[in-house]
């Protein structure tokens, strides 16, 4: 075997389609895409994605689904744990924010009842959960 006598399978290689060759080709003329209308013409006849020919597409047919809370984005949650292990006497949302448990831009926080606080601690402006807010109560602090 030599490589300039390799040739590919026989069979395996097509001609490419020549159109509007003459009459002879039948691909003559109109090169097999018939008379007139929408795909006779240049670029393949192609619409936008989900037209249905004048007809409300379905997208606008269907109703709207969903929601998309604008405030979530501001609300953060700080498990029961995390507060005792700050080490302080009033925790709030500035407290949290410097020791970086909420982002700079939260502006509401909610304690959840996650682990154990041995230490009382008074919460002040933030949301507290039913759990939570018994827990801390329990260890000798409160919930403002």
């Amino acid at each position: 075997m030599k490589l300039n006598t390799i040739k590919p399978a026989e069979g395996s290689k097509k001609e490419r389609r020549r159109v509007g060759r003459g009459l002879g080709s039948t691909l003559g003329k109109t090169c097999g895409r018939g008379h007139k209308g929408q795909y006779a013409r240049t670029g393949k006849g192609k619409v936008k994605p989900g037209f249905e020919g004048g007809q409300m597409p379905l997208q606008r047919r269907l109703p709207k689904v969903g929601f998309r809370s604008r405030t979530a984005h501001l609300t953060a949650e700080v498990m029961l744990y995390r507060v005792a292990a700050l080490g302080v006497a009033e925790v709030d949302l500035a407290v949290l924010k410097n020791a970086g448990l909420v982002g700079a831009d939260i502006r509401r926080v909610k304690v959840v009842n996650k682990g154990v606080i041995q230490s009382a601690v008074k919460v002040v402006g933030l949301a507290c959960t039913a759990g939570a807010k018994a827990a801390i109560e329990a260890a000798g602090g409160s919930v403002e």
